[in-house]
């Protein structure tokens, strides 16, 4: 394991999420401070500062443990601050629900002095990887790109591999991003940019929170991700492109009052538009709010729309709510593009061609009003939809609470009685990578938001309003639908650590660690165990430092993980 030369300078902290005041120190990381082939830990007890762009190049690791604090330094241009996750590279970020990670920036002290008018602080967190665009070739990251330099992959995304696995988000927070990079205007980079991003990574509870830029943006990849949040960003909450094909489910949105974009922009390619894989992703149970239908302010930003469909994009939403939606005077709730060539690859063709889906959506308060000629103006969009609107409904959830002011008054689950927590299709959800839900949009009984976001953190949301959505799966356990086996927590570890596994059904179960040579050092778990989820202590005090590997057989599975003991 590589080890960072440390600039220690002791400072009192206030940690996020009601973390007692302890001395921490801060290490400055640069480009230099991770190589190709390094394997690098960030821990708690220390702040890094990102000093420019550092890139975790092909063959590295950064592992980041729970509770641990990264901001961006200050920086234009080609000096601008941002973590890059190389084309073979891998992040490990792994918090928890009351113990995220953290991305800010250096000028956010951590009390809640900045808000969401604090933006474009720093630059933003980029994965690269090797799954499918339709670019028909290798790309780079706009702006990235001029501060590697000419010859330099570093910043390449795309390529063959589906299943491409960049490593582990899941519990982050990233937040005041969206500051210009390199040496062009206009190459802002997202909260959360992902290029090329393949499958085998896990986006699980992200949040991008004040933006300058996008919350969310997909150049092509097959990423998948659950429990995503952005709020407040002064751009489009969420934009794909580029042969996106990625599947979605719990994804939240709510813009400020003063600049935003539209709460989402699906657009397909850019360059050639018959280029293939189309741009087809699928998401379901969204729920978007825009910046309120009272909003009374001018607000900045391209929000002409409420969703908007371009470029011979396809995709589908089911199951889901938009709403709350102002946006530019007279802004509809959807637009799907519609060229006047004939010969012309656009939106509308993936309409008719049954590769753009709009199933079974609640659709309120836009202040165009609730007439459906005026919130879908595009007569061939209806007729494309049916008679009934392919389930789609101009209709109020009756959510909780909308509010955008930190009176802890944002509460998105539909109230008591609200038909919306009766509404979905269940029988959309064939695909079984979806998490079947009786309820329409993000949010059901429980607000999943609490405790991890900067929403919950800065006072938007009544935390006592309902538990953490891992505390409620323990109190209400379901049968899992697969069979899965964690990552150890912690990890890196000393001398303890906890191994969960998860079984979709009763049956027999060996669970043993090995060294990496193969020799066994321990049978954790041998003989009948229930379904659901298991937790096992495993404990390395009479071992030497080393990476050991963790092993769960059963009937119809075999899984591995490794573990690091560093002492």
């Amino acid at each position: 394991m590589k080890k960072l030369l440390l600039q220690s300078v002791v400072l009192l902290a206030l940690t996020a999420f009601g973390q007692s005041l302890h001395a921490q120190n801060v290490i400055n990381v640069t480009d230099a401070s991770i190589n190709a082939g390094d394997k690098v830990y960030w821990t708690s007890d220390n702040v890094y500062v990102l000093q420019g762009m550092v890139f975790v190049e092909d063959g590295a690791e950064l592992w980041i443990d729970p509770g641990t604090v990264i901001k961006g330094a200050e920086g234009d241009g080609n000096n601008a601050s941002g973590l890059v996750i190389s084309q073979g590279g891998k992040i490990f970020a792994e918090g928890t629900a009351s113990n995220p990670i953290i991305f800010t920036s250096v000028l956010d002290d951590m009390t809640g002095q900045l808000d969401y008018l604090d933006r474009g602080l720093w630059g933003g967190v980029v994965l690269l990887g090797h799954a499918p665009t339709n670019n028909g070739g290798i790309r780079q990251i706009e702006g990235v790109n001029e501060i590697v330099g000419a010859g330099d992959n570093r910043a390449d995304y795309g390529g063959d591999d589906p299943d491409d696995n960049s490593g582990i988000m899941r519990y982050v927070s990233i937040r005041h991003t969206g500051k210009a990079v390199g040496d062009q205007a206009g190459n802002e980079i997202q909260g959360l940019t992902l290029g090329g991003v393949g499958r085998g990574t896990v986006i699980e509870y992200v949040e991008s929170f004040a933006s300058d830029d996008d919350g969310f943006e997909w150049f092509g990849g097959t990423v998948d991700a659950k429990y995503l949040v952005s709020a407040f960003n002064s751009d489009d909450a969420y934009d794909w492109d580029e042969g996106f094909n990625g599947r979605g489910q719990f994804w939240f949105v709510i813009q400020g009052t003063d600049a935003a974009g539209r709460m989402a922009e699906m657009d397909g390619a850019i360059g050639d538009e018959q280029n293939e894989p189309y741009t087809m992703p699928v998401v379901m149970n969204a729920t978007y709010l825009g910046d309120g239908v009272n909003n009374t302010q001018t607000m900045e930003g391209d929000g002409s729309q409420g969703l908007i469909f371009r470029d011979n994009t396809g995709g589908t939403y089911a199951n889901s709510i938009f709403g709350d939606f102002k946006g530019q005077p007279g802004s509809p709730a959807l637009t799907i593009e519609d060229v006047s060539d004939p010969a012309a690859q656009d939106s509308r063709a993936r309409l008719e061609a049954g590769d753009l889906k709009i199933l079974n959506n609640y659709w309120f308060q836009f202040a165009s009003g609730d007439d459906v000629n005026v919130l879908i103006p595009q007569e061939f969009v209806r007729e494309a939809l049916g008679s009934n609107l392919s389930g789609n409904q101009i209709k109020n959830p009756r959510l909780r609470g909308i509010g955008r002011e930190r009176n802890n008054e944002l509460d998105p689950r539909p109230n008591v009685g609200s038909d919306a927590l009766n509404a979905a299709d269940t029988g959309l959800y064939t695909d079984p990578w979806f998490t079947p839900v009786d309820y329409v949009g993000a949010f059901g009984t429980n607000n999943w938001m609490i405790g991890w976001t900067a929403l919950s953190d800065l006072g938007y949301i009544n935390n006592a309003a309902t538990p953490t959505s891992i505390e409620d799966e323990l109190a209400n356990p379901a049968a899992p639908a697969s069979i899965a086996l964690s990552q150890n927590y912690p990890n890196p570890f000393n001398p303890t650590t906890t191994i969960s596994y998860t079984l979709d059904s009763a049956q027999p179960v060996r669970l043993a660690v090995y060294d990496v040579t193969g020799r066994l050092i321990q049978v954790l778990v041998d003989g009948q165990q229930a379904a659901g989820v298991t937790q096992v202590r495993f404990n390395g005090a009479n071992l030497a430092s080393g990476i050991y590997i963790y092993r769960l057989e059963t009937p119809s599975a075999t899984l591995t993980q490794r573990m690091t003991l560093i002492k």
